[in-house]
């Protein structure tokens, strides 16, 4: 048997794989009882809207490191009490960051990043009222911490649940001001 053989095969096979492109992460909907609109960015992130605590459990079983809720307090709906104690039962860190989307406040868009980048987030559940402020902030990260470039960051967004141009806007402008 030629010594060489395996080796040529190798290096072939690795010639092979070298020239297939690596595939792009995938945006997956799903039914998740108790959450609206549920987006999942495969294994790194899903984007969601409204989620009711009862939802919390199936979540964490889904793998989920951390929740990060977004909706405003007064916000119809949103029970935040209810759903950081089924956080806490479950053993899921529960991270609650209100973001206004109609006056966004890059100080609070700091304090999110800050927790996405935090080691054991990810993957991470963000949700708000429809996912659309969820979106827009996971289109920050991916443009300030992964560099991503604006228009690569908003056609994942998009996927996810962006429908505000405001939103898709203020994400731009943040990222412009705000490196890492």
């Amino acid at each position: 048997m030629n010594s060489y053989r395996p080796l040529a095969i190798a290096v072939l096979l690795g010639l092979v794989f070298a020239a297939v492109p690596l595939r792009a992460q995938q945006v997956t909907t799903s039914t998740v009882d108790g959450v609206t609109n549920f987006k999942r960015l495969e294994t790194t992130v899903a984007c969601a809207g409204e989620t009711k605590p009862t939802a919390v459990a199936a979540l964490k079983k889904m793998g989920f490191a951390s929740i990060i809720n977004l909706r405003l307090a007064n916000e119809q709906g949103a029970n935040l009490e209810a759903e950081a104690a089924a956080a806490k039962q479950v053993g899921i860190p529960y991270f609650w960051i209100p973001f206004d989307g109609t006056m966004p406040d890059p100080s609070v868009v700091d304090k999110f990043l800050d927790i996405i980048t935090a080691k054991g987030t990810e993957p991470a559940f963000i949700h708000c009222h429809s996912g659309n402020r969820a979106a827009a902030l996971w289109m920050i990260k991916r443009m300030v911490v992964d560099h991503w470039d604006a228009n690569r960051a908003g056609e994942e967004a998009s996927a996810l649940g962006l429908t505000s141009g405001a939103l898709k806007q203020f994400a731009i402008n943040y990222a412009q001001t705000h490196k890492r």
